[in-house]
């Protein structure tokens, strides 16, 4: 007997259930007469989930409950946007998931205008949330999107879908003839907005949904293939809003799979200021923290928000909140990683995405930062991008800008954090210095700013500690004119190198460089702050009055005639092919002689390098200058010997220039002396076995 009451009670309540008010409903449910009866069955938990169904928030896209009530009218595309949608459809994006950030976008930016509305008018209260649904339907094929956003009127609609830049396609396609088929995508920047005829690429078939959030608004059903034409038609039932059913082609069946769209969201949209649902799921959970103010994200927030952006799982240790709205207005968070991966042989990518508006334009973009701070990660969001309708090529002079503002900051943040905690920028260098050297020989633009970055050790510091140029030009002598640097592989030959002797003896500081592109890196800077930046082992450094040192004793001196008259049998006995000239000098010590203005260790290893990959002939060494120290015993021994024993005054000759050229860096191959080397410890056993003694 309660079963026909039941049935029609629930048939009346799912119908009634699509139009009726919140108040209506419940009314209808608290009726004395239904409600002895539901709760006395099973009709209760229907009709009470009912209730639930219509009044809470599911987050699902509305059922296909919309039901086309007027004439359809079928209005022809025109001959242009015809060739537009072609254009569109084929050729405009590189990737067919682009349609779903444009659906995504354009559902926002809905959301966003009706939420001003209501701001100012409580008229447009459509008492559903400001969110996007998106649902997928495997086996019908689908994807589908709706919005309770501003909706669109009946004009609306033929004006927003029916036509495609109705002022300016003829225009276009008239410079598109001209210009023929090449270039179609640069052609179109700042033309158009098309982000809706995105779907064109993946759907057969295109449905949309509307209404107007204006009071008493009706509501559409647009329909179209693409193939020419489109249909309009009333409908009942249609939230205000818009919803678009896509009927996805069979090469885009994966476009119905939840995995792929979630992640197609979370690449692309994962910002949108509204929450996204992905079939009764909210997927877009991390807050865009670029856009809020720097003092109220906490550094927990941060580590979250890195790991997410980076793919990672250590933590920042450099972070920059950084707004500015000239000359362009910028938001981003960027990040130094505790550690990066080119340490393992890979070059690592860009990390830092660049987004308009909270949508992501460039993952991992190569234009916002120079490809020496490739190792920052992070985001940058301005709002000044102007994007052309696939809203993936950017306009270059915009894009640049961008590119200098950035890099400008991210330089002097970079400072920033060494003056405030040197210790830990120190250590931050040991792992990216590479980096900012790389920088130093490619950006000349911001070389200067760059400059101020390098750390180096020096004479005056401790082992694997660090000081940069400005402290060395902080601390100089007075006079000193330039700031000095030594190349070497090793402190500890450093330490022992002649070169440093004359600096240890006069106080002045000399900067270690142990890496192969330091030589590079002091090269393209040239000077600092007014201080050229000179070689330890160059004329320059010996002409230094800072460097000469005064001798207190001359009692096993040669004197100046026999120094000068040594030098010119040295030079004529190593012949021109191998030094240039011999020079005089009394600033060393310990040292019989050094070499000068010889070439560039790293130069010479690239030739080498060169010459092995090319099958090059050999390019021999360029003569050096030779500087003799006449006060050595070595030399004064030379002196001795050189009439009466010239063989073995030439022998030593060579070794104390090859020992030069070792001292420099510069050896071609040590190898070459060991015969020479054998036959002077002959020479020497020999002697101390005659003399049965001898003096070390």
């Amino acid at each position: 007997m309660l079963r026909p009451i039941i049935r029609s009670t629930v048939t009346a309540l799912r119908a009634s259930s699509r139009s009726i008010s919140k108040s209506q409903l419940r009314s209808t449910l608290s009726i004395p007469t239904v409600t002895r009866i539901i709760e006395s069955s099973s009709a209760y938990s229907i009709g009470n989930t009912l209730l639930h169904h219509h009044y809470s928030t599911q987050h699902t896209a509305t059922p296909n409950e919309e039901i086309v009530t007027g004439k359809e009218e079928v209005h022809e595309f025109k001959t242009e946007t015809k060739r537009l949608l072609d254009i569109v459809s084929h050729s405009m994006y590189s990737e067919k998931e682009i349609f779903v950030r444009e659906l995504i976008s354009n559902a926002a930016d809905a959301l966003e205008k009706l939420r001003q509305m209501q701001a100012v008018n409580t008229g447009y209260d459509t008492e559903k949330p400001l969110e996007i649904r998106i649902d997928l339907d495997r086996e019908k094929n689908q994807f589908i999107l709706q919005d309770f956003g501003v909706g669109m009127t009946l004009e609306e609609l033929n004006d927003n879908l029916g036509t495609i830049a109705s002022s300016g396609s003829k225009k276009f396609l008239e410079t598109l003839e001209k210009s023929g088929s090449t270039g179609t995508k640069e052609s179109i920047i700042g033309q158009f907005g098309v982000g809706f005829y995105s779907t064109f690429m993946v759907g057969n078939k295109i449905k949309v949904y509307t209404r107007s959030a204006q009071p008493g608004s009706k509501g559409y059903c647009w329909t179209t293939d693409g193939q020419g034409s489109y249909s309009v038609a009333e409908a009942d039932n249609v939230s205000v809003g818009t919803k678009i059913v896509i009927e996805l082609r069979d090469d885009c069946k994966l476009f119905s799979s939840q995995i792929e769209i979630d992640s197609i969201i979370k690449k692309y949209s994962n910002f949108i200021g509204f929450p996204i649902y992905l079939n009764g799921k909210e997927v877009n959970t991390v807050e865009a923290l670029w856009t809020k103010d720097r003092n109220s994200v906490t550094p927990e927030q941060h580590q979250q928000f890195y790991r997410f952006i980076a793919n990672a799982w250590d933590d920042p240790q450099y972070t920059l909140h950084f707004k500015t709205d000239s000359p362009l207005a910028i938001s981003s968070v960027l990040y130094v990683p505790e550690k990066h991966m080119e340490v393992l042989g890979e070059q690592i990518e860009p990390g830092v995405s660049l987004y308009s508006r909270k949508v992501l334009i460039q993952s991992k973009s190569a234009g916002i930062l120079p490809h020496y701070l490739r190792f920052i990660k992070g985001v940058v969001d301005s709002e000044d991008i102007p994007l052309n309708v696939s809203r993936e090529l950017l306009q270059d002079n915009v894009l640049s800008r961008l590119r200098k503002v950035m890099t400008s900051r991210v330089l002097k943040w970079l400072d920033n954090e060494a003056k405030k905690d040197p210790k830990k920028y120190n250590e931050f260098f040991l792992d990216y210095g590479q980096f900012i050297k790389e920088g130093a020989c490619t950006d000349d633009m911001h070389k200067r700013d760059i400059s101020k970055l390098l750390r180096f050790e020096s004479s005056q510091t401790k082992n694997n500690e660090m000081i940069s140029l400005e402290d060395y030009a902080s601390r100089k002598k007075d006079g000193q004119k330039h700031i000095y640097y030594l190349l070497t592989p090793k402190r500890k030959y450093a330490e022992e190198s002649p070169y440093t002797e004359m600096f240890k003896k006069n106080g002045v500081e000399l900067l270690y460089l142990f890496d192969t592109v330091d030589e590079f890196v002091v090269n393209r800077l040239r000077e600092f702050q007014g201080f050229d930046l000179i070689s330890a082992d160059s004329p320059e450094a010996a002409a230094d009055p800072l460097l000469q040192s005064k001798r207190e004793g001359e009692d096993h001196a040669l004197t100046d005639d026999d120094a000068k008259s040594l030098a010119k049998w040295i030079e004529t006995t190593l012949g021109d092919e191998v030094v240039k000239g011999v020079d005089i000098s009394r600033r060393l010590s310990n040292f019989p002689a050094i070499v000068l203005e010889h070439e560039s260790p790293a130069m010479r290893k690239m030739m080498q390098m060169m010459q092995g990959s090319a099958r090059m002939e050999e390019v021999p060494p360029t003569p050096t200058v030779l500087e003799i120290n006449p006060d050595h015993p070595v030399m004064k021994g030379i002196f001795n010997i050189r009439d009466n024993n010239p063989d073995l005054a030439k022998m030593i000759t060579e070794q104390v220039y090859d020992n030069a050229l070792c001292a420099a860096g510069v050896m071609e191959d040590p190898r070459s002396m060991i015969t020479r080397l054998n036959k002077l410890l002959e020479i020497t056993v020999n002697k101390v076995d005659e003399e049965k003694k001898i003096k070390i």
